[in-house]
C-alpha cells in the first residue's frame, strides 16, 4: 500500500485526487494540507511513502518549503504537481531535494505512473519541461531573467508579487525585516526593475503567482 499526503491550497483538487486514488486498490490518502504549516505538522505524526505537493501555497511554499521538508525527511520522496510549466521552476524543486515535477495539465495515468516511479525510489520529469532544459543547455532556447536569481530572492520576489509586504514576508520566513529589504533591492538590479509594477507584471507574465 502507497501512503500519500496530498498537499494543495484548493480544495477541489485535493478532493479530485483523492477520488482518483480512490479508485486505486494499493494507494491510500492518509493525510492532505492546504499549506506548508500543516504539511510541516502532519509530518511529525503522520507515516507516509510519498507527498504529493503544490508548488505555490500560502505561507511556506515552494524551494523553502522542500529544502526543509528534505533537511528533516532526506528519504521522503516529494512528486511537485503543479500549474507552473516553467523549466527553471522545475530545476529549482529538484535542487531543493523534491524526486519529481510535473505539471498539473496531464491525464492521470501520467500522474499514477509518476507516482509508482518516485515511491520506488527513481526520479520524475514532466517530458515537456526535459526538453525546455535540454534546450537551454544547448544555447538553442534562451534561459529565464530570474535563474540568475538565488533561491532566496526567488522565493522574495514570488511574495512581493502576491502583494506580500517586507515586514510580512519577514515573518513569514522568520528574518528580519531589513535582510528582506536586501534581498529585494537585489532581485530589482539583477531583473532590471525601477518599480513594484515591473515586478508584479514580470511575475504574472511567467505564472509565478
Amino acid at each position: 500500500m502507497i501512503r500519500l499526503m496530498v498537499a494543495d491550497d484548493h480544495r477541489i483538487m485535493r478532493e479530485g485526487l483523492k477520488q482518483l486514488f480512490a479508485l486505486v486498490k494499493d494507494f491510500c490518502v492518509v493525510a492532505e494540507a492546504e499549506n506548508g504549516a500543516q504539511v510541516l505538522d502532519l509530518l511529525r505524526h503522520t507515516e507516509i511513502d510519498i507527498l504529493l505537493l503544490d508548488m505555490t501555497m500560502p505561507g511556506s511554499s515552494g524551494e523553502d518549503l522542500i529544502g526543509r521538508i528534505h533537511a528533516h525527511y532526506p528519504k521522503l520522496p516529494i512528486l511537485i504537481l503543479s500549474m507552473h510549466n516553467e523549466a527553471h521552476i522545475a530545476q529549482r524543486a529538484l535542487r531543493a531535494g523534491a524526486s519529481g515535477y510535473m505539471t498539473k495539465d496531464h491525464d492521470p495515468e501520467t500522474l499514477l505512473a509518476a507516482i509508482r516511479k518516485v515511491g520506488g525510489g527513481g526520479r520524475y520529469l514532466d517530458p515537456e519541461l526535459a526538453e525546455q532544459i535540454a534546450l537551454q543547455s544547448s544555447g538553442l532556447s534562451p534561459e529565464s531573467p530570474s535563474q540568475a536569481l538565488s533561491a532566496r530572492e526567488f522565493q522574495i520576489l514570488r511574495m512581493l508579487a502576491q502583494g506580500l509586504s517586507v515586514n510580512q514576508i519577514a515573518e513569514q520566513l522568520v528574518i528580519s525585516n531589513k535582510t528582506v529589504s536586501t534581498h529585494k533591492t537585489r532581485l530589482m538590479e539583477k531583473m532590471c526593475f525601477t518599480t513594484s509594477t515591473d515586478l508584479v507584471r514580470y511575475a504574472l507574465s511567467q505564472g509565478l503567482v
